[in-house]
């Protein structure tokens, strides 16, 4: 199978690549490198370096005929959605609709989408289910949901599949350990540095955190299961901060130093995503461990020396 990867020298893309070419797909990588890392690269992929706004792409898709796109390429800073809403819509809907346009032209016959639990917004209920009311709090999360739409209306109009998947918080090695990082990586950054954990609020908020490998096993089951799928990948488990802490702890054998300032606005207290429809239609489900991968992404830390 012949898949092109967006954002395939990202943090989740990058995964996503390796578990690629280990089952024997042929790859290409589009990345424009502003996030996305070159020794993140795989040697095996075809790759070319332009962004997803570029009308290029479609010369791409044309050029390396991908039985199916895998779209992880996005603006993920909260905060940039919020100070410039214009430039996030740019990347995350019109890249998008680039890229949808690009595919539906050179006979693409799917796209995996990488959206986000932040479409729900305020959890009116948890588990968070795929029922739930989207309700985005930022910028960020409108332009995630946005392209389902899209994807929906290129179904219907073009027969042109999807299955898009609601990343709860993901964590692992490559991930951002500054600025826009999760708070494992942030943490485990910290850490490795000798710093003290900043937490904000009191530390009882509870995220779910699954494990960047889980996420990439999910995008090669949707290569070939699920249509016009929307589903949640996730845990389904609830960890607080204060809990996360005292898991690195245990890790690391030493207990680290701690300070509490004021919650972020705009912080929801609680996330919790259902997982049943992509383990039911995908035939997925979570198998990494937190200690394990707390485990795992301190050593990448240590050894890259963040």
């Amino acid at each position: 199978m012949r898949v092109l990867v967006t954002g395939g020298a990202g943090f989740i893309g990058s995964h996503i690549v390796d578990h690629l070419i280990g089952a024997g797909a042929a790859v290409v990588v589009v990345d424009n490198l502003s996030t996305g890392r070159e020794e993140n690269l795989h040697p095996r992929a075809q790759f070319y370096n332009i962004d997803i706004t570029d009308p290029a792409l479609s010369e791409v898709f044309a050029r390396e005929q991908p039985e199916v796109a895998i779209h992880e390429a996005a603006q993920a800073s909260v905060d940039i959605s919020v100070t410039s809403p214009e430039a996030d819509a740019e990347t995350n809907i019109l890249g998008t609709l680039n890229l949808l346009e690009a595919a539906r032209t050179a006979g693409t016959r799917k796209v995996v989408y990488a959206s986000s639990a932040a479409v729900y917004g305020e959890p009116a209920y948890l588990p968070i289910d795929e029922a739930h009311p989207v309700a985005p709090l930022s910028p960020y999360g409108a332009s995630k949901f946005t392209p389902e739409l899209y994807l929906a209306a290129y179904r219907r109009l073009y027969g042109l599949d999807y299955v898009a998947l609601r990343y709860a918080n993901v964590y692992g090695p490559r991930q951002d350990a500054l600025g826009e990082g999760g708070v494992v990586a942030v943490f485990a950054g910290r850490l490795c540095r000798g710093e003290h954990l900043e937490i904000h609020g009191d530390g009882n908020q509870t995220r779910d955190f699954v494990h960047v490998e889980d996420v990439a096993r999910a995008n090669l089951k949707a290569l070939e299961s699920g249509t016009a799928l929307v589903c949640n990948i996730s845990t389904g488990e609830p960890t607080s901060v204060n809990e996360l802490v005292c898991s690195f702890a245990a890790v690391t054998g030493r207990e680290p130093a701690v300070s509490y300032g004021p919650a972020r606005e705009g912080d929801i207290r609680h996330s919790r995503l259902d997982n049943l429809r992509a383990r039911r239609y995908l035939d997925w489900t979570p198998v990494r461990d937190l200690k394990e991968g707390l485990e795992e992404t301190l050593r990448f830390y240590a050894k890259t020396s963040v």
